[in-house]
């Protein structure tokens, strides 16, 4: 699913000192590759992370897929 990454990721000095995160909340997007890289599902992080969506996730994958 192509998801433009800029939509989802933000990072700001203020929060989480500039790591980048998922926009409107403090997890930040090496939290979720740690996830998926546990082989999470999806499904299984949104269980545990109720108000981030599957296009935020792969927001994640695409911003860690940069050159």
């Amino acid at each position: 699913m192509p998801v433009n990454w800029r939509e989802h990721i933000v990072s700001t000095p203020d929060v989480l000192r500039g790591k980048p995160r998922i926009k409107g909340t403090r997890i930040p997007v090496s939290l979720i590759l740690g996830y998926l890289a546990s082989n999470n599902t999806v499904e299984q992080i949104i269980d545990e992370f109720p108000d981030i969506a599957k296009e935020q996730i792969a927001a994640c994958l695409d911003y860690c897929s940069l050159d």
